[in-house]
C-alpha cells in the first residue's frame, strides 16, 4: 500500500564538542596565556510541514536520524564549528507524539511551519573562558553537553473540510471524482479505494473546499474489521461529514439497515467524530424507478430519524451534484463568518 499514515522514527540531537585546554607557544611570547576555545554546538533537529507531501512513507523505514555534533575547540582562541542540523520534511497534518508517553507534543498545520524537534548540545569551554585577573593561567575546560534524544510517533490526518463516508461500494469514490479534480480507482467490487483520496471542490472564483473520500466502512469497523478503521481518524479534523447511502445496491440489502451500521461504528469509535454535523447523501437515484422514487426516499429518511439535511444525487450522472456541493460551501461559510467551532487546521478558503 502506497499510502502510509504512521510510523515510529528515532532523533538524536548533536552532542555539543568538548572545550579545549591550551596555551599559547610562540615565539617571543614566554607567558603567552590560555588559548584554548569553547566547543561548538550540536546540530538541531527541525521538521517542515511540506504541502508536496501526503505520506509518511519516507519514515517508514529510514527510522533514525541523527544530526552532527559540534566540533571540538582547539588552541590559538580557536573555537569549534556548530555541528549541521537537519529538517526532516512531512505531510501538512501530521501529528508527532512522544512514543512513550503518547502525549502530542507538536501538529504540523500550516504549509511551511518549521519546529524544532530537538536542540543541540551546547558546547563546552574552553580554558580561555575561564581567564580572569585573578586566573592568569587557567587550566579547566568542560566535555560539550548531549543532544535531545526523542522517540517519536507520526500520524497524519489529512486536511480535509467535507469528509465522506459509507459501505463500500455506495459511490463515494464516483462522487469525488465527479464534483473535483481527484481521480480515486472506481470499480465494481469492495474495497476498491486503499487509501484517503483528496479533492478541491471550486464552486465558483476562489470558492473551494477540500474534500476527502475514505475507504468504506463495515460493520466492525472500530474493532478494526475491513480497511476503513485505519482511516477513521482522517475524519476528525473535517467539520462536515457526508454519509452516501446506496440507494439500490447490489446485493439487494437493506441501505437503511447498511448505514445505521455506519452510524454506531462512528459513535463506538469517537463520540466527538459521531457528533459531528452529518448529513444524508442518497446515492444511485437514477437506479431506482421514477414512480417510486419519492415514495422510497421518504420511507427511508423517516427510517433514519437523523433530522440532518437529505440530498438525493446520481454520482454517476451527476444528477444533484452541483446542488449538494453548493449546499456545502454555504455551510461552511456560514460556520466560517460565524466562527462556529472553526479549526484552526481547515483548509477551507
Amino acid at each position: 500500500m502506497k499510502f502510509v499514515d504512521e510510523a515510529y522514527i528515532e532523533i538524536c540531537a548533536g552532542d555539543g564538542g568538548a572545550g579545549c585546554s591550551a596555551f599559547r607557544h610562540e615565539k617571543f611570547r614566554e607567558f603567552g596565556g590560555p588559548s584554548g576555545g569553547d566547543g561548538g554546538r550540536g546540530g538541531h533537529v527541525y521538521a517542515v510541514a511540506d504541502p508536496n507531501l501526503n505520506t509518511l512513507v519516507d519514515y517508514r523505514y529510514a527510522r533514525r536520524h541523527e544530526a552532527q555534533r559540534g566540533q571540538h575547540g582547539m588552541g590559538s582562541d580557536m573555537y569549534g564549528a556548530a555541528g549541521h542540523d537537519i529538517t526532516l520534511k512531512m505531510p501538512v497534518g501530521t501529528v508527532i507524539r512522544d512514543a512513550q508517553s503518547g502525549e502530542v507534543l507538536f501538529e504540523l498545520l500550516q504549509p511551511g511551519e518549521v519546529i524544532t524537534l530537538a536542540k543541540g548540545g551546547d558546547g563546552g569551554f574552553g580554558n580561555l573562558h575561564y581567564k580572569s585577573s585573578t586566573n592568569r593561567a587557567p587550566r579547566q575546560k568542560t566535555v560539550g553537553w548531549p543532544g535531545e534524544r526523542r522517540s517519536l510517533q507520526l500520524e497524519l490526518r489529512v486536511l480535509a473540510d467535507v469528509g465522506l463516508l459509507g459501505l463500500p461500494n455506495a459511490g463515494k469514490s464516483t462522487l469525488i471524482s465527479a464534483v473535483s479534480n481527484a481521480r480515486p480507482r472506481i470499480a465494481d467490487y469492495p474495497f476498491t479505494t486503499l487509501y484517503p483520496h483528496l479533492g478541491v471542490v471550486r464552486v465558483g472564483p476562489e470558492q473551494s473546499f477540500v474534500i476527502a473520500d475514505l475507504p468504506g466502512l463495515i460493520e466492525g469497523a472500530s474493532e478494526g474489521a475491513g480497511l476503513g478503521h485505519q482511516f477513521l481518524r482522517h475524519l476528525q479534523r473535517t467539520r462536515l461529514l457526508l454519509h452516501v447511502v446506496d440507494m439500490a445496491p447490489f446485493d439487494g440489502s437493506d441501505p437503511v439497515a447498511g448505514a445505521q451500521k455506519i452510524v454506531e461504528e462512528l459513535r463506538k469509535y469517537d463520540e466527538a467524530l459521531y457528533q459531528k454535523p452529518r448529513w444524508l447523501v442518497l446515492n444511485k437515484v437514477d437506479m431506482v424507478p421514477e414512480e417510486e422514487r419519492a415514495e422510497r426516499v421518504q420511507a427511508l429518511v423517516a427510517r433514519m430519524e437523523e433530522g440532518a439535511p437529505v440530498f438525493c444525487i446520481s454520482a454517476l450522472t451527476h444528477m444533484g451534484c452541483t446542488a449538494l456541493m453548493q449546499a456545502v460551501y454555504q455551510h461552511l461559510a456560514s460556520l466560517r463568518a460565524n466562527s462556529i467551532e472553526e479549526p484552526q487546521d481547515g483548509r477551507f478558503a
